[in-house]
């Protein structure tokens, strides 16, 4: 299945409706105490880097089994947003437009 950011991809389809797909994620709490001193020196927290790229990954597939499962051949127009549930926790939600094409 195509997954694109943009609207206009080469060929013509149908709309057939929004669909989405979300996960809420969290890390481990020793990792997040490791986090919390990282946080005092700066730099990078690989860990909610890795949790945020998994969440996307979860997202993604959900939003495009919804697609898949009311006959879309591609999902256009795809956003991502995000927002804090609790303190180190987070959901990610991807987002589009499912299409058929002609």
């Amino acid at each position: 299945m195509l997954i694109s950011t943009v609207e206009n991809i080469g060929r013509d389809y149908e709309v057939i409706g929004i669909v989405k797909g979300s996960t809420v994620q969290t890390v481990n709490a020793f990792k997040d105490i490791g986090a919390g001193f990282k946080n005092l020196v700066g730099g990078e927290l690989k860990r909610y880097t890795e949790m945020m790229d998994e969440a996307r990954r979860i997202a993604t597939e959900r939003m495009e089994g919804e697609a898949q499962a009311i006959g879309a051949d591609a999902v256009v127009c795809v956003r991502y947003a995000s927002s804090a549930i609790a303190q180190s926790a987070a959901e990610v939600m991807a987002y589009g437009t499912a299409v058929r094409f002609k």
